[in-house]
């Protein structure tokens, strides 16, 4: 997927083991979809996280219905 779609996503080998992280930071989008499927609200998110925007919430969101609308499904037969 090109990164040019997502410019607050960065894949780094040397960070966070290479997940995807809000550019310059060491924040997962994974940490932040588990927090809001857990209930954090956006402006908890923020209050945890105080270098984020709210641009950078919606990054992650974003990036990861990208991710799932471009995986390839096997149907069993």
């Amino acid at each position: 997927m090109p990164f040019a779609q997502h410019p607050r996503i960065s894949v780094d080998p040397g960070i966070m083991v290479g997940k995807p992280c809000i550019k310059g930071t060491r924040i997962t989008v994974e940490l932040i979809l588990r927090k809001i499927a857990g209930g954090t609200s956006i402006e908890e998110i923020l209050e945890d996280h105080p270098h984020l925007s709210v641009d950078d919430v919606r990054a992650a969101v974003r990036y990861a219905a990208d991710i799932v609308a471009n995986e390839d499904i096997e149907i069993a037969s």
